[in-house]
């Protein structure tokens, strides 16, 4: 299925401009953290500072590039192996690691959700002490491995509660790429969102259906592969509804491109 959504002229002037040797994409992984309420399906949705070089503005899942500790073998595993990941995301198993870490740190940086527990079937029910909060700071600024985050606290990563949706490259035409892995997840019972992070000034709940309204009638942006998830989930009876259809879908890169039709400037992609 061919998609095609509509960009402002100021992107196409920026693509026009952009260097003749496209960027290498870096890998990301960015994690739609779902839960019912009242008016459908929500997602945690962060708004990204303006003064950011990437995505600036937009409102956006938690997520972020890959560190390179993030492949690391020691991390505790339970659920679904690299291996197993591996085939499901279409990649060498090093890589799958390094995904599937890099989307529980993030979400747990940037959300303070953390999908980890003391074994296979157990959960960490709160993250919302000081000294996670701790934590998370250290996480983020790189002075504390997620392997040893894990280690020091005897928590096992659950990638069981995580599932696979989608996978977006950013455009040729940006200076700034990221070869992006989006999963699905649940929120956990009893734990909640933390403090925000330097990367966004406003984070919240909400309901994917309004949100989508908002960026239609230009209350709030997000980049075509956020809105187009949003869109997707949206039409999901329960959080949990998404969760579980995640396994059916056909996991392809997809990567937009510019295209000009009659005047009007559109990103254009191809989607299972």
């Amino acid at each position: 299925m061919i998609r095609r959504v509509p960009v402002p002229p100021s992107l196409a002037e920026h693509a026009a401009t952009a260097r003749t040797a496209p960027a290498a994409p870096k890998d990301a992984a960015t994690v739609v953290l779902l839960r019912d309420g009242a008016d459908g399906v929500e997602a945690y949705l962060m708004r990204r500072h303006r003064s950011m070089a990437f995505a600036a503005g937009m409102y956006v899942f938690p997520g972020g590039g890959v560190d390179p500790r993030d492949s690391d073998g020691d991390v505790p595993w339970a659920g679904p192996s690299p291996e197993q990941w591996a085939e499901r995301l279409g990649c060498e198993t090093a890589t799958a690691r390094a995904l599937v870490c890099a989307a529980v740190r993030e979400t747990f940086e940037e959300a303070g959700v953390l999908l980890a527990g003391p074994d296979a079937g157990s959960l960490v029910s709160d993250t919302s002490g000081t000294d996670w909060e701790s934590d998370r700071l250290a996480l983020e600024s790189h002075t504390l491995a997620f392997s040893d985050f894990l280690a020091r606290r005897g928590l096992v990563l659950r990638t069981d509660l995580l599932a696979a949706w989608t996978h977006w490259i950013t455009p040729a035409f940006e200076p700034k790429r990221y070869d992006t892995r989006f999963f699905v997840a649940v929120m956990p019972h009893g734990q909640r969102v933390g403090t925000l992070t330097g990367e966004a000034d406003h984070a919240s709940w909400m309901p994917l259906r309004a949100a989508l309204a908002s960026v239609e009638s230009g209350e709030m942006a997000m980049l075509p592969p956020t809105a187009v998830t949003c869109k997707e989930i949206a039409a999901m009876e329960s959080a949990d509804a998404a969760l579980a259809s995640a396994p059916a879908r056909t996991i392809v890169p997809i990567e937009p491109r510019l295209v000009e039709i009659d005047g009007t400037f559109y990103l254009e992609s191809e989607q299972p």
